[in-house]
């Protein structure tokens, strides 16, 4: 008996200074290999199976075929000191594509049923409904992830999922069969509370950027800050879909919300433009919403629309917020301060930088955030630098501006502008590393001849993608390596545009 208690006592003091592994995943992996970073796995979920709390799984760069559902059990939670991690290897770029999943409510891209999880860097595409569902789990943290081209939601929390965390995601071009329900990312239907997004943009989804609809849950709690939401409602080639199109729906029920079903919305410096239907919308929702320092432009049917009164006791709140080339629809019962359509102001074009979307789904910038473009900043001279009130968010000078983009007089993104449009640009291919095919984009300032050439890791050009007169604009060219017979490889793919030319690196992997 004692022996047996010093053998037990021994293996709880092992497994209390166990190291925390490193576990590597491969598109020429084994699931027979070690899992090590020279013997890798072949599948996530294999190494999902092997990996304890604290551990760290790495995805190497490459496409991953894929056709059924990486589920994490939540007999796989983690705990706040010891998460699990499932991270793109530094430096590179996996794809999980699962385009060959059929249309299915069953079938998932990555089911998160777990908790304390901390999930970074992977693209996820394709999936046969939502590209990545939080189903109940909790306290996870989503980072610099994409979600596209999925048959359903491209992230979407449910079963209570609360304490969510989704920082810097991109979710775009997802639509189901009936466009109406594929959303860019959906804290919906049975959802828990407390989620929270930053730095996210959401574009070109069959339905909404942001749904928040309710069916099973009430009284919960969502915020939003520095997300962008555009084009949503418009299809991935940008004909007008038959979906809803808000740019942030803020909640509401069934039955026009019979059950007056309570999500409670935070929005700040939050931007909606050029939406199908409304910006920010109500949605029949009954709970609280704020909304601090938001910008909208151009959206199609109303930039702001929050009308329908609210349950006793509950509070719409609009301060700092800018509405432009749009209407704005509130009930009497909303508390507003500062906001660009009550007086003395008077909006004007001239209030701003740019009002050309031209670069908003550029690449981020290296830290995963949003890229810096001059797209709805205020000018040097607007009427709305200093005119806000304070409601707790950071700023400039003597008082806060208006809208999404606090002016900074020392950094003004006018003079530091990485995208400038009087100069032409040659964009990062998307994706990269990819396979079969990538997406060039380039921009040109005015009608313009331009060259576009691929070499090889010698040097050695191998493919002419273009060598034609243009007219001013964005434009975008599909290049498929295996039309021309490449084998997998770097490739530098460079354009000449007079006597300037632009180079960009790409991985072609087979």
């Amino acid at each position: 008996m004692k022996k047996n208690f010093y053998v037990i006592f021994l293996t709880l003091l092992l497994n209390s200074f166990k190291i925390e592994a490193q576990i590597f995943v491969s598109t020429n992996g084994d699931d027979n290999n070690r899992g090590t970073i020279d013997s890798p796995f072949k599948s996530i979920t294999k190494a999902i199976s092997v990996a304890l709390p604290g551990d760290t799984i790495f995805i190497r760069g490459g496409v991953y075929n894929l056709s059924s559902t990486i589920t994490i059990s939540s007999s796989k939670s983690g705990t706040s000191e010891k998460r699990y991690y499932l991270f793109a290897y530094p430096g590179e770029h996996p794809i999980l594509d699962f385009s060959s999943m059929s249309f299915s409510s069953s079938n998932k891209g990555i089911s998160l049923r777990a908790s304390y999880w901390y999930i970074k860097g992977l693209d996820i595409k394709g999936a046969g409904d939502n590209g990545m569902e939080i189903n109940g789990g909790s306290f996870n943290i989503i980072e610099n992830c994409a979600f596209y081209e999925n048959k359903d939601s491209g992230l979407q929390l449910s079963n209570g999922a609360s304490n969510n965390k989704v920082i810097n995601c991109d979710s775009f071009y997802n639509a189901d069969p009936s466009e109406g329900n594929a959303d860019g990312f959906a804290p919906k239907l049975t959802v828990g509370t407390n989620n929270y997004f930053y730095g996210c943009r959401a574009w070109q989804n069959s339905d909404d950027g942001w749904d928040g609809y309710l069916r099973g849950a009430d009284n919960v709690t969502t915020v939003l800050e520095n997300c962008w939401s555009f084009l949503n409602g418009y299809r991935k080639d940008g004909t007008l879909g038959s979906g809803n199109g808000n740019g942030f729906k803020m909640g509401g029920g069934d039955n026009s919300n019979s059950q007056n079903l309570m999500h409670h919305f935070t929005l700040k410096n939050c931007l909606a433009f050029n939406n199908k239907a409304k910006g920010f919308d109500q949605n029949n929702n009954a709970g609280s919403m704020t909304l601090l320092n938001c910008t909208a432009f151009g959206n199609k049917t109303a930039n702001y629309r929050i009308t329908r009164q609210l349950n006793a006791g509950q509070q719409l709140i609009v301060k700092n917020c800018i509405s432009y080339n749009g209407s704005v629809e509130l009930g009497s019962f909303a508390i507003q301060e500062k906001n660009s359509w009550l007086s003395p102001f008077k909006i004007s074009a001239s209030d701003f930088i740019s009002t050309d979307p031209l670069f908003t789904t550029a690449p981020r910038n290296a830290d995963g955030g949003l890229p810096n473009i001059d797209f709805m900043h205020l000018s040097p001279n607007s009427q709305f630098i200093d005119a806000g009130v304070n409601v707790g968010l950071p700023f400039y000078g003597n008082a806060p501006d208006l809208g999404a983009f606090e002016y900074n007089p020392v950094s003004s993104i006018s003079k530091e502008n990485e995208f400038r449009k009087d100069d032409f640009q040659l964009f990062q291919n998307y994706p990269n590393p990819f396979n079969p095919t990538t997406i060039i984009s380039f921009y040109l300032p005015v009608y313009s001849h331009i060259k576009i050439e691929v070499y090889n890791i010698l040097g050695e050009k191998v493919v002419l993608l273009t060598d034609s007169f243009y007219n001013a604009g964005s434009y975008s060219l599909e290049w498929n390596p295996s039309l021309h017979r490449l084998q997998s490889g770097v490739y530098f793919i460079k354009m000449y545009y007079g006597s300037s030319s632009k180079v960009i690196k790409s991985l072609f992997l087979k």
